[in-house]
């Protein structure tokens, strides 16, 4: 695969994790916990049939013999999967991406310290431009609420963090590699587990239903799958770079599908964002 191509997939992705929140607009009687069960449920049934229909029984052979690190992969993926929503339970929308908006910075860290991987100046830069594009977007909504909510808001970028570089790791290993888009469907087994009492008595309606599903299958099971596959091609500290769109994406989405205008604060701060990821592109996009 072409550094081009794994770009656009990446892009793919975050495009597909940002419809999340219009959506959940759409919702009639789920909320909150409920909303995190059903969408980590329908990602597990989708992973169970499509992993099913790629290699048959063989996934659940390999499932029961998966090695540590695919388990503790799939933890790193149900942190991911959980933290966020309740994230959003105890603070605003802005504080919690403002916090996820070190993840390029925390797995850039990690790569160095794990895999004693160099980043280049462009790429710190490009993390820092980009960190104070989301800090701007929404630094002025962002002081509400209490200590909680953007700490467990911190779950999301170190576990993405470090689920990035186990997945790069396992991925340059030389010899037989485990199966790791089987933590996929371990993390969203876990986070649907972890919520389930949170979010009883379930009242979703069937057309809440078929929104979740939409959640499930399309914005995680999908992307989720595809960025496995490109730890492969790209450096952990360019996918959680790239990942940085899904804000982008998702602020574009609220506006064309539940008419939330975005303030001017937030197109500056977008485009800060985009001009940061262009700029770490160009040189990689001019060599190929």
């Amino acid at each position: 695969m072409t550094h081009r191509r794994a770009v656009a997939l990446m892009v793919l992705v975050t495009l597909l994790w940002s419809i999340a929140g219009v959506v959940t607009r759409h919702l009639e009687e789920a909320r909150s916990f409920e909303v995190t069960f059903w969408r980590s449920a329908f990602t597990a049934l989708a992973l169970v049939v499509g992993l099913s229909a790629l290699r048959g029984r063989a996934v659940w052979r390999e499932l029961a013999v998966a090695p540590p690190v695919v388990w503790l992969s799939g933890l790193c993926w149900a942190v991911m999967f959980t933290a966020f929503m309740v994230a959003l339970t105890l603070t605003s929308v802005a504080s919690v991406l403002v916090t996820m908006a070190l993840g390029p910075l925390v797995t850039a860290l990690f790569a160095r310290v794990f895999l004693g991987r160099r980043q280049t100046r462009r790429t710190w830069t490009a993390i820092l431009v980009a960190g104070l594009g989301i800090a701007w977007m929404f630094g002025g909504e962002a002081g509400g609420g209490s200590w909680l909510g953007p700490l467990v808001a911190c779950a999301v970028p170190l576990a993405g963090a470090l689920n990035l570089t186990l997945l790069q790791k396992v991925g340059e290993s030389a010899g037989e590699r485990p199966d790791m888009l089987s933590a996929v469907l371990i993390g969203a087994v876990l986070s649907a587990l972890a919520v389930l009492p949170l979010a009883w008595p379930l009242q979703a309606s069937p057309h809440d239903l078929g929104w979740l599903a939409v959640l499930g299958t399309l914005q995680l099971a999908v992307p989720c799958l595809l960025m496995v596959r490109l730890t492969r091609e790209l450096p952990a500290a360019e996918i959680a770079l790239l990942a940085l769109l899904e804000v982008i994406f998702g602020v574009a989405w609220a506006w064309l599908g539940a008419g939330e205008r975005p303030a001017a604060s937030v197109l500056l701060g977008g485009t800060l964002v985009l001009a940061a990821l262009v700029a770490n592109a160009l040189p990689a996009l001019r060599r190929a």
